[in-house]
């Protein structure tokens, strides 16, 4: 499809302000394909996901519509959920910025219902939700559907994967029969194709095709590794690449929790994202995530949905997905707004037939490489290195650096052959002494800690050699209570606040657990541990009285 600059689709002056403000020039396919047909009032089916602009495709023609004289809510957009609802608000609001009176409110689980309440009374054209929190308020009468003239399922797949099937029915039947439905998904099951037969009217469909939904200028790799293995060849990769930001992805809940506490133990800002953490605890995730205070965010598939950071430089698909669409998502979190991408799959055994399926719908290559040993690692670092001097020597004025080392060589001591490696062996620190071929398994702690960005390795250090600085705290719950130790980390972070992170070695017993906390955070953690429960289980923590 030739592209089509904003301008060529009739949009409203506002509204292309704002666009133009954005930085975006050229509708993207889905938007050059959706908006004239919901400007001429058809109902339309779009089939694309996540990174195609498909929020503008649904949401430029639902603002034109919008009349701010009317203070009723106008517009309901039903996503899966809650990051998706506000990511979505968010982008409506951004379109919206020279438009006078136009309110848009993301309701969601999670968030206190008497402020959404107090918002909904206040006036709200649109409303973006999901679906359980749209027909609570439905019910309470406190969102009204009498004026709503168009609905948008936003992720339709991915609502039904998630049992909101009833729910979305519920609210289509109660709307306006006149009205405009638009439904986008990114895979166009049998029950999605239900709803949009049973709900909308002659739908218009739009789509990506196939051969666009890969981005070209992610470099895609697969492993073959063994399960037990996968721990130890992740860190390998994140030592060797040094990412900016990384998202690595789990099929399961538990695989999330379990290899959080894997790389915190070795010293990783990582944490993880998925369905069963509280509300207040996954804002802090995303917000560390977004800022770069952590810098691997671990996630299942739904977790992730509406995760929009365009500085994500490798993914990292810890599990294979059990669906071609969801490695596409997946992938297509890197490599955004033209930046060059990494994507890495690890393989076990007969998965490999899986990962073949996917290269033939994605109409893309992904090359096998060999797991990188301990000495692949540190070349490869001495190369970035390297590679920064040469860009120092030809940008930066090196003068009085020069004279520094003219004065120590004036004495004959050192060479500036010895000077150079010096320099460099400071910079590679433990690493540098790898040189030696290792078995995957091998690796040490210190191998590991050069692998995060330098600004960290002081910090780093420093809490390796800190144990006399964190306190043991007894816990009555243990493994046979069903708990985790993902289950602890989560609880402790999210009601003394202090970040996962900073909490220490846990061991796990039967029916009792002991965990390292920071020596100032012990009256915090305490504090916020009182009254608390685990997996509904009343929690108990004190000072342990043994000895590590």
């Amino acid at each position: 499809m030739e592209s089509i600059r904003f301008e060529e689709l009739g949009i409203t002056e506002p509204i292309l302000r704002a666009v133009k403000d954005m930085g975006f020039e050229e509708a993207t396919p889905i938007q050059g394909q959706a908006i004239p047909l919901q400007k001429q009032g058809a109902d339309v089916i779009g089939q694309a996901q996540t990174g195609t602009g498909k929020t503008a495709a649904f949401g430029i023609p639902l603002l034109e519509k919008i009349d701010p004289e009317n203070r009723k809510t106008q517009g309901i957009i039903l996503c899966p959920t809650r990051e998706l609802a506000i990511q979505v608000a968010e982008e409506l609001r951004k379109l919206a910025k020279y438009m006078q009176g136009v309110k848009v409110l993301p309701i969601y689980g999670g968030q206190d219902m008497r402020t959404q309440i107090r918002s909904l009374k206040g006036g709200v054209e649109i409303v973006v939700g999901t679906p359980g929190r749209v027909m609570d308020h439905m019910r309470r009468r406190t969102l009204k559907l009498d004026d709503v003239h168009t609905v948008v399922l936003d992720e339709a797949d991915e609502m039904l994967d998630m049992g909101f099937i009833e729910d979305i029915e519920t609210i289509l039947a109660q709307a306006p029969g006149e009205r405009q439905t638009v439904l986008f998904s990114a895979t166009m099951p049998e029950e999605i194709q239900e709803i949009a037969r049973k709900f909308q009217r002659d739908p218009k469909l739009v789509r990506v095709l196939k051969k666009e939904l890969t981005v070209p200028a992610i470099e895609q790799y697969y492993y073959m590794v063994k399960q037990k293995d996968k721990l130890e060849v992740l860190c390998r990769l994140l030592d060797m690449y040094n990412p900016k930001l990384s998202l690595v992805f789990c099929n399961t809940k538990k695989q999330v929790d379990d290899l959080v506490v894997g790389l915190q133990g070795r010293g990783y800002f990582a944490e993880g994202l998925h369905g069963d953490l509280k509300q207040n605890l996954r804002d802090r995730v995303m917000l560390g995530f977004r800022s770069g205070h952590t810098d691997i965010l671990v996630a299942t598939d739904v977790a992730a949905r509406g995760i929009d950071v365009d500085d994500v430089e490798a993914v990292f698909n810890y599990d294979i997905p059990q669906d071609e669409e969801y490695y596409v998502h997946r992938i297509g979190r890197t490599g955004r707004a033209g930046r060059e991408g990494l994507a890495f799959s690890f393989v076990v055994g007969r998965e490999i037939y899986k990962l073949k399926d996917i290269q033939r719908y994605c109409r893309t290559k992904i090359q096998e490489r060999r797991i990188p040993s301990v000495s692949d690692v540190s070349r490869v670092k001495t190369d970035l290195i390297l590679r920064r001097m040469e860009e120092t020597i030809a940008q930066e004025d090196l003068g009085k650096f020069v004279k520094i080392i003219e004065g120590k060589m004036d004495g004959g001591e050192y060479s500036t052959l010895e000077l150079a490696a010096a320099f460099l062996k400071t910079f590679l620190g433990e690493e540098g002494e790898e040189i030696d071929e290792s078995p995957v398994g091998a690796t040490g702690r210190s191998e590991r800690r050069g692998g995060r960005r330098d600004h960290d390795r002081d910090h780093d250090r420093d809490r390796d050699d800190s144990s006399e600085g964190m306190v043991r705290l007894f816990v009555n719950l243990g493994k046979n209570m069903g708990i985790r130790p993902g289950d602890i980390v989560g609880a402790i972070a999210g009601e003394s606040g202090i970040p996962g992170r900073l909490i220490g070695s846990i061991d796990m017993y039967d029916r009792y657990t002991f965990v390292e906390v920071p020596k100032d955070q012990v009256n915090t953690v305490l504090r916020g541990m009182k009254n608390c429960k685990i997996k509904g289980k009343p929690i108990s923590v004190e000072r342990a009285n043994v000895r590590k």
